[in-house]
């Protein structure tokens, strides 16, 4: 595993642009030099002082607050200085030059943090959780970041981990005294926390569902013949237009993408084009790339004419339907008459004009794509958690099938344990790690 490296290292921790406040942060084994170049003297450890910020001749570049956090008591657990100035980028930009001259680096996307896992101050899961949480675009998702960040969702983890160690703990010791017979009591206690793992398990991976959800949202496609009302859908769900509709077939050809929130859960929501059969070139590229669309969707709403029913053109189009992807059967014109609507068992019936029955298909919506109501405790978790937490249950059910095996028994629960570990850090390989704190900013 990489191992910290303890050169200064200094970049603007704000965002670009002008604000009132401008951070630069500074992170060393020892940054004293730097204290001195920039303050003139030395700093009392997590104090604010209010003082000039300097230049080699002495003359001062900005005035503001200067934080000076000793190791191992920082964000790093290194030494840490944090200049607190005025939000212009020439003046940030001087004061940072003014760190890089004396000594530091410029900090890498994400060094920061890195150092602050590689120094035992945070697991990788709550590292992870540190972007997340910068990039939450929801109430829910950032109160989820910010739980696994204080550690939630690796106490799951570690008492899985732990739970594990003493089952290994028996099974390492049936191996070791073969001679010994064994009881129907060590069985009975085995195969009972072998069940209880499994559950936990499942239980961990149902919540980590959740929340990687919350992170990367669904995506939702709208399909359906021409002029059954998918772009007045997908406005009426925006609550804007941001699609044009017309009465002539044909009118959206392309994809229409649209980012909306169902309680706090994102949904990425597209437009098709009216899937038919066209001469026209254009409208057939839209078509085509309706079909791909549809092929990445994690739900389909199949929309359709409340007025016509189920029709032989609905089930040609259907039939086009990846069988992997859950479809929800929605009619739209549902304000219509009711003499001249065709029921259909099991559909919703909406009206995309006025919004009937919108409020039953959100909820389907949630419904369909994992999400459970009134959710608490959900921690932000992402794809390769997820992965992890169903590589563990699959060894656990491995080893529930290799019957008095010890061997065999052994093995898979190390493999499951090696797979929880994988998620907090404790063993992770490095090229997995670059790419994690490649994504950060610079700065954090």
């Amino acid at each position: 595993m990489l191992r910290p490296n303890a050169d200064p290292i200094a970049a603007i921790a704000t965002a670009q642009g002008r604000g009132g406040v401008g951070v630069i942060r500074v992170s060393g084994s020892d940054i004293q030099p730097i204290i001195l170049g920039v303050i003139g003297g030395p700093l009392a450890p997590r104090q604010a002082t209010y003082t000039a910020f300097s230049d080699a001749s002495g003359e001062p570049l900005d005035l503001g607050l200067a934080l000076y956090f000793p190791a191992p008591h920082s964000y790093t657990g290194e030494e840490v200085l944090e200049l607190q100035g005025h939000g212009g980028p020439a003046i940030m930009q001087l004061v940072l030059q003014r760190c890089l001259a004396l000594g530091a680096r410029l900090a890498d996307p994400g060094e920061f943090t890195l150092r602050a896992y590689l120094n035992n101050k945070i697991d990788l899961a709550q590292a992870e959780s540190i972007a997340d949480l910068i990039e939450a675009n929801t109430a829910e998702g950032a109160r989820s970041a910010m739980r696994t960040l204080r550690g939630e969702f690796s106490e799951i983890i570690h008492h899985l981990e732990s739970k594990l160690i003493d089952l290994r703990m028996l099974v390492e010791a049936m191996l070791d005294f073969p001679e010994e017979d064994l009881g129907s009591d060590d069985l009975v206690a085995r195969d009972s926390r072998l069940q209880d793992i499994a559950l936990q398990l499942q239980s961990a991976l149902m919540t980590a569902a959740q929340g990687k959800l919350l992170r990367e949202g669904a995506h939702v496609v709208i399909a359906g013949r021409p002029n059954v009302g998918k772009s007045s859908l997908l406005n009426r769900l925006a609550g804007e237009e941001v699609a044009l509709v017309t009465n002539i077939p044909g009118t959206t050809r392309d994809v229409l993408r649209q980012a909306i929130q169902i309680h706090g859960v994102p949904l990425h929501i597209l437009d098709t084009a009216g899937l038919r059969e066209t001469g026209d070139e254009v409208e057939r590229m839209g078509i085509a790339r309706a079909r791909d669309t549809l092929h990445r969707a994690d739900l389909i709403l199949f929309l359709q004419d409340a007025s016509a029913g189920f029709t032989p053109a609905d089930a040609q189009i259907m039939g086009d339907f990846p069988e992997d992807i859950p479809v929800i059967h929605v009619y739209n014109k549902a304000d219509l008459p009711p003499a001249t609507l065709t029921p259909v068992a099991g559909a919703l019936y909406i009206s995309a004009l006025s919004g009937t029955g919108l409020d039953q298909l959100k909820q389907a919506i949630l419904k369909s794509i994992g999400w459970r109501d009134h959710e608490s405790g959900v921690f932000m978790a992402r794809e390769r958690h997820v992965q992890a937490l169903k590589r563990a249950r699959q060894h656990v059910t491995n080893a529930s099938s290799v019957g008095l095996d010890a061997e065999f028994l052994a093995e898979e629960l190390r493999l499951a344990q090696l797979a929880l570990s994988e998620i907090t850090g404790e063993f992770t390989a490095d090229d997995l790690l670059g790419e994690i704190f490649s994504r950060f900013c610079i700065g954090k």
